[in-house]
């Protein structure tokens, strides 16, 4: 897969618009990944975002819009970590999150993977 035509680099807790492999559309991720891996992977670990509630899921962490440059509150899929080439991120990031909603979603992804 080609390299992304932007110097930036993906950074930990950035929200991207990614082309997931089998789905249709793009989707925004937070990007997990540390940022010295990130700077020499040409992949990132990343988490898909969704608009769709499902409620009390232990797993999910929402996000209110705006937060990471969302348009619309969303959920993050923490049960959902992924392997994403950087082909297929976006030309730039849609925002970064907040420190906090970042541990809740670290907090979530241990509970799903029972670390």
């Amino acid at each position: 897969m080609a390299r992304r035509l932007t110097s930036s680099q993906p950074r930990r807790g950035e929200v991207w618009l990614v082309h997931i492999p089998g789905e249709r559309k793009q989707r925004p991720c937070v990007i997990l990944s540390a940022d010295w891996l990130n700077r020499f992977a040409r992949d990132v670990m990343a988490v898909p975002i969704t608009t769709v509630a499902r409620g009390a899921f232990p797993t999910r962490v929402e996000l209110p819009a705006g937060e990471g440059g969302l348009k619309e509150q969303s959920w993050v899929k923490c049960d959902q970590v992924t392997t994403i080439e950087e082909g297929h991120l976006g030309r730039a990031p849609l925002g970064q999150l907040s420190l906090e909603k970042l541990a809740e979603i670290e907090s979530a992804v241990r509970k799903a993977l029972d670390l």
